[in-house]
């Protein structure tokens, strides 16, 4: 993502890796339960990915879009200082 978006924005963007247990320190409401979230992707990839179907979604929503597709649209609109 960040490799797709430093080329959409023609901007360097770096991407930084937060491990969940560091998520979990963050202190806002919610930070346990977000790097719990975080915990489970990393650790159970597979299972994560496999409970998801990308055409049934598509069945579901047929205007749904990658993030090429969506950054294509949208990258314009994402403010940059």
């Amino acid at each position: 993502m960040a490799e797709k978006l430093s080329k959409a924005l023609d901007k360097k963007v770096l991407f930084n890796p937060v491990t969940p247990e560091a998520y979990r320190n963050f202190g806002f409401p919610g930070a346990d339960d977000l790097g719990n979230m975080f915990q489970f992707k990393r650790d159970f990839n597979d299972e994560f990915n496999n409970a998801r179907n990308e055409t049934f979604a598509k069945e579901l929503n047929p205007e749904l879009q990658n993030f090429d597709m969506w950054l294509s649209t949208n990258a314009s609109k994402i403010p940059i200082e």
